[in-house]
């Protein structure tokens, strides 16, 4: 499959401070890419460089074949969603996504079939006459989108497009976005720092910290498989649980001050050398009750009920772990449980690098 973007070796600085350096990264025909991390590691920095409202300092960027890499926005064939909506308050919706299109002297219409099938794709048929002020900001977040869809842009980007609105409301524009993408199969960018949208909505993740891509990959591979110990912990909520400790290769244990936890059964058990110093990782529902002579004993310091899923906290070696259950699990306060690992879906970090083993 050919690739719709491309940014080659990409730099990029504030002044004196580096905010991307000699970044790479190929975004496939049609591919749903979600740009994910904190704030301040550079995502919407990227993005802004890819639209052209950023110069870069080194690099290229290219779009379906085309060098834009010192092209204006309005020659790159991009449509933008931004988080603020950038609507014009006096102008009805009608007006607001035909504005880009009457500045180029596109026939009326050409612009009116444009404008019928935007608003059908969005459901916005209806609000066409009002003013942005008239609208929820479910609503203002549509017709932000319905502009983007007008331009008939080869690669759409969305720049936190729901971080404004309530969690009921951008679970519903996810949905929209994502049947919208199976819909037009356009090339979509895609940038949060919400892990639950990135893992809802992207064909592929690109987990960013400092400027630099720390994993790309599916959701599924980055949750299951995270490349290290910042992937890990800033992926799944709640984050995964990780102990401190060193592995005795005799025993093929890993020793967690008086624990020992057999990892015999870890994919990569081999690349593990005696008496390395590791960080053991595991997620909440991959640890389960479990009464053998092997399992670790604990008391319940917190019960967490989520409706579909019961939190269960308790501690090993003074570390704070978490345990999901089904909802209609009944723990309490200060209940004595024995618990195991599920070692197949566990990860291993080595403590200097922090790269996945």
């Amino acid at each position: 499959m050919k690739n719709s973007v491309e940014v080659k070796k990409l730099s990029f600085n504030y002044g004196k401070e580096e905010i991307l350096n000699n970044l790479n990264l190929d975004i496939q025909d049609g591919e749903f890419m979600v740009l994910l991390g904190p704030s301040g590691c550079g995502k919407t920095t990227l993005l802004n460089c890819i639209a052209g409202l950023l110069d870069i300092d080194e690099g290229q960027i290219w779009i379906e074949d085309d060098n834009v890499t010192w092209k204006e926005p309005k020659d790159r064939h991009i449509g933008m969603v931004f988080q603020s909506y950038a609507l014009y308050p006096s102008m009805t919706v009608e007006k607001n996504l035909s504005f880009g299109l009457r500045m180029m002297n596109t026939p009326k219409n050409i612009i009116n079939k444009k404008i019928e099938k935007a608003s059908n794709l969005l459901q916005i048929n209806e609000l066409l006459k009002r003013k942005p002020s008239q609208l929820s900001g479910g609503q203002r977040q549509r017709v932000a989108i319905g502009r983007a869809l007008v331009r008939d842009a080869k690669v759409f980007l969305f720049d936190e497009p729901l971080s404004n609105l309530d969690a009921k409301l951008r679970a519903e524009l996810r949905y929209e976005i994502k049947k919208l993408h199976r819909d037009l199969s356009n090339t979509m960018i895609y940038v949060t720092h919400d892990q639950i949208e990135a893992m809802t909505l992207a064909d592929r993740i690109s987990v960013m910290k400092d400027g630099l891509i720390q994993q790309l990959d599916t959701p599924k591979q980055i949750y299951n498989k995270p490349a290290n110990l910042f992937v890990a912990g800033f992926i799944g909520s709640p984050s995964m649980n990780f102990l401190n400790a060193k592995f005795d290769k005799t025993n093929q244990n890993l020793i967690v001050g008086k624990q020992h936890i057999n990892i015999s059964k870890y994919e990569n058990f081999n690349n593990l050398f005696d008496n390395q110093e590791v960080i053991f990782g595991i997620r909440p529902e991959n640890i389960k009750i479990d009464n053998n002579e092997n399992a670790i004993q604990c008391n319940v310091e917190l019960v967490e009920p989520m409706g579909a899923d019961t939190l269960v906290w308790t501690s090993i070696e003074g570390k704070p772990i978490s345990i999901r259950f089904e909802g209609s699990s009944n723990y309490y306060l200060n209940d004595e449980i024995n618990i195991s690992f599920d070692i197949k879906k566990s990860s291993i970090f080595d403590s200097q690098s922090e790269e996945r083993i």
